[in-house]
């Protein structure tokens, strides 16, 4: 920035087990936004390595990473990011076009994806007749129709109601048990302390890695 260097994040060391659920937390700031950009492949470290499945996915290229992207990123954000004018079924089936994949399994896929987070009969809805329940339910089912290796939960209940993020994050942690891989990125205490692992960021320095054994009540 200028003639300054920000360290957005500096000397954090991580490994994250295939099933794991694990919450990013901090202050505005702390360097959880930029974990989050370099654990979705959106934006690559300047410096150390991220190995992905295997694959060292720091030094790919943009056309590389949005590769990776699509095939093991599932990502959930607090705004939805839903296409207005498609409807749920369209909006769900949309990475698999990138996939390669024909109309008639894309749908297949979509639907199945939809009955699974409850919104079978809604997948003609377009997102302004849904609630903001329903839209993030169905970005939740775009997130998992591609069968990621890692489900990106950006503030995933910031725009809903206490008793809607409730039903929300019942739902993650039913996928969770289902054998998800999920990485929450949050400031809510009460909302890291339903994930299986909590690691507190600050400065962009990891400063605490704690196993939560004594998960908050309706967590699995």
């Amino acid at each position: 920035m200028g003639e300054q260097t920000v360290r957005a994040l500096q000397g954090v060391d991580l490994h994250i087990e295939r099933n794991e659920y694990v919450a990013f937390i901090g202050a505005s700031g702390s360097g959880k936004s930029t974990m989050m950009n370099i654990v979705g492949c959106l934006d690559r470290p300047s410096a150390g390595s991220y190995v992905l499945n295997g694959r060292d996915v720091a030094s790919m290229n943009g056309d590389e990473l949005a590769l990776v992207r699509n095939a093991e990123i599932g990502f959930i954000f607090q705004s939805f990011h839903l296409l207005p004018r498609a409807s749920a079924l369209a909006n769900v089936a949309q990475p698999l076009i990138y996939r390669g994949i024909g109309p008639g399994e894309r749908t297949r896929l979509a639907t199945a994806a939809l009955v699974h987070v409850g919104l079978g009969e809604r997948i003609h809805h377009r997102p302004n007749e849904l609630s903001g329940g329903q839209r993030q339910r169905v970005a939740i089912a775009r997130a998992l129709v591609g069968t990621p290796s890692i489900l990106l939960a950006d503030e995933p209940t910031g725009n809903l109601d206490s008793a809607t993020s409730r039903d929300i994050l019942a739902l993650i942690e039913e996928l969770h048990a289902g054998g998800q891989t999920v990485v929450m990125v949050t400031h809510e205490p009460e909302i890291a302390a339903r994930c299986q692992r909590v690691v507190r960021l600050q400065d962009g320095k990891v400063i605490s890695d704690v196993r939560n054994d004594k998960r908050a009540p309706g967590a699995h």
